[in-house]
C-alpha cells in the first residue's frame, strides 16, 4: 500500500468509529508496525488533520472532518459487487431494492474503466434453493431494529413447542442459510437469537424501547465475549 493511500486509510478508518483506536489496531488493520503508525499520525497533524488522543491510549477524529472522496480499487469494487449481491441473493425485497440503488449509484460516478469493474466483476451470487421460506414480514422486522419497537411472535422451537415472545430486538444476523434477530427477550429476562424462519404472527408493537443498562447490543456483545 503507497504511503499517501496509508494515511488516507488512517482518516477513513477513524472516521467511521466513535471511540478512541489504539495504535495496536491501526498497525493490524493496515499490515505495518506500531513505529510506522506513529509517524503516519504525527504527519496527519502536522497536515491540520484534527486528531486527538496519544500512544498507549488511542486516537479520535474531530466528528467535523470531512474525509474527501477516494476511488475505489479494482478488490474493492468487487467486494462491494458481490456483497451487492448476495444482498439481493439473501434479504427481504425492500434491502435487495437498497442494494441496486447503492450500486448503480457508486457506478455511476466513477470512471468508465472503473464502472466496467462492477458491470464485468467475476464474483456471483446466486438465491439458493434452501433458502428458508419466511412467514413474517422481514422489512418490518429490519425497521423495528433501527426505530427501536419492542416485536410480539409466535416461536416454535426445535422440538416443535410454541411460545409467544415480546422482545427487544437489537440486530439481525447471518448465518447461512439463516437469519437470526437477536433481541432481549421479556420472557427469559436474557438476550436471546431467534430464527426468522421459525417465527410466527409477528407484530410490531406501538411500544418503543430506550436502550436501557443491561439490554443493549454491546451488553449482549460483551456477554457474548465473556
Amino acid at each position: 500500500m503507497r504511503r499517501a493511500d496509508r494515511l488516507f486509510r488512517i482518516v477513513e478508518y477513524l472516521k467511521a468509529r466513535r471511540e478512541a483506536v489504539t495504535a495496536k489496531e491501526l498497525g493490524e488493520e493496515l499490515e505495518v508496525g506500531v513505529r510506522t503508525i506513529y509517524r503516519d499520525i504525527a504527519d496527519l497533524r502536522a497536515s491540520g488533520v484534527p486528531l486527538s488522543g496519544e500512544a498507549g491510549v488511542g486516537y479520535l477524529l474531530s466528528s467535523d472532518y470531512v474525509v474527501r472522496p477516494l476511488l475505489f480499487d479494482g478488490e474493492e469494487l468487487d467486494a462491494l459487487a458481490l456483497g451487492a449481491q448476495m444482498v439481493q441473493s439473501w434479504a427481504d425485497p425492500a434491502m435487495a431494492q437498497a442494494a441496486r440503488r447503492a450500486l448503480d449509484r457508486i457506478t455511476a460516478v466513477l470512471p468508465d474503466s472503473l464502472g466496467d469493474n462492477i458491470r464485468q466483476t467475476t464474483a456471483y451470487s446466486y438465491p439458493s434453493p434452501g433458502k428458508p421460506a419466511l412467514q413474517i414480514d422481514f422489512t418490518s422486522l429490519r425497521r423495528a431494529i433501527r426505530t427501536r419497537h419492542v416485536v410480539e411472535f409466535c416461536y416454535i422451537d426445535r422440538p416443535g413447542s410454541e411460545t409467544t415472545r415480546r422482545v427487544r430486538p437489537l440486530s439481525l444476523i447471518f448465518l447461512a442459510p439463516n437469519w437470526l434477530v437477536a433481541a432481549w427477550c421479556e420472557l427469559r429476562q436474557d438476550f436471546r437469537h431467534f430464527r426468522l424462519d421459525r417465527m410466527q404472527d409477528m407484530k410490531v408493537l406501538d411500544q418503543g424501547f430506550e436502550n436501557e443498562t443491561g439490554k443493549t447490543l454491546d451488553d449482549m456483545r460483551k456477554q457474548s465475549e465473556a
